[in-house]
């Protein structure tokens, strides 16, 4: 049997709500990616081009400090990453998350919350994050997505 975890960055709570409900349905661990600095209602304001979001996504390159790790990173086979869509690609907490580990061996499927972005070029930009994992095609959900649902989707990963 496969070990799970469901790993998420949630910046208004709706991703926090899918990442609970799939891992309720598919029995998996729950982990809060946690940014070092909380981002404040000013920093997420994409239509603010100075903003700390938007700053952040405009250099692919930079990576936010994450104050929190999966102490037990070897234990997972699968490893679900959720996030809201910003800018059409995940944030770059996500990079961060993904870099900090090796991930060799384990595959992992993005899924996101977004009021009407779709993925995007999110896997695509996540792969340069993934290493030797097996990156699979994410799935963007809205914040009202049912348990059953979602547990269809991800079963079909394992």
């Amino acid at each position: 049997m496969k070990k799970i975890l469901v790993s998420y960055f949630s910046a208004s709570g709706v991703t926090a709500r899918v990442a609970q409900k799939l891992s309720q349905a598919i029995d998996g661990d729950l982990h809060e990616i946690i940014p070092a600095q909380p981002y404040s209602q000013a920093d997420l304001d994409w239509t603010n081009p100075q903003s700390r979001s938007s700053q952040e996504m405009k250099n692919k390159a930079y990576r936010p400090a994450i104050q929190n790790e999966v102490k037990n990173i070897d234990d997972y086979d699968v490893i679900f990453i959720g996030f809201p869509i910003w800018w059409y690609v995940a944030p770059t907490i996500i990079n961060t998350f993904l870099e900090q580990y090796d991930l060799s061996g384990k595959t992992i499927i993005p899924f996101a919350t977004s009021g009407g972005s779709g993925m995007g070029n999110t896997t695509q930009e996540l792969k340069v994050s993934c290493g030797n994992a097996k990156l699979c095609q994410g799935r963007r959900f809205d914040g009202q997505i049912d348990v059953d649902t979602l547990k269809t989707w991800a079963e079909s990963f394992l």
